[in-house]
């Protein structure tokens, strides 16, 4: 039985340039760039445990309400906002200011949640 996420990919026009957003905003640990089995371009980056792998291609042409989010304490959150000021990426507040979405270069959605956990919220449903 699976106990955690191994990876996260996503295609990308530029990984080079995805890693730099997701470590300037997010402190993610860029590790390796390599070429795939078909000659693709790839970066890898972990945030928060998750490793993502970095792909180049096309992404997606439009946002359709997928994201990939992470919690995160207040005042984190006011800190990755900061951040985000200084990249060329679109990004609002949201849920009273207890939630921050970004999106990358490529229509990949980004969610930092300081509205309490999943398992607070729904951990009870589970049992």
């Amino acid at each position: 039985m699976s106990t955690s996420i191994g990876h996260i990919a996503l295609i990308v026009r530029d990984p080079a340039r995805t890693a730099e957003l997701l470590a300037g905003v997010l402190g993610a640990q860029v590790t390796a760039k390599q070429s795939d089995d078909e000659g693709h371009l790839q970066t890898f980056a972990k945030f928060g445990g998750v490793w993502f792998v970095l792909q180049q291609g096309e992404g997606p042409q439009c946002r359709n309400g997928d994201h990939i989010g992470f919690e995160v304490s207040r005042d984190e959150l006011r800190v990755y906002a900061d951040k985000l000021n200084t990249f060329d990426v679109e990004h609002f507040m949201a849920r009273e200011d207890t939630a921050l979405y970004f999106m990358d270069y490529d229509n990949h959605v980004f969610e930092l949640d300081a509205g309490g956990s999943m398992d607070d919220a729904f951990g009870t449903l589970l049992a």
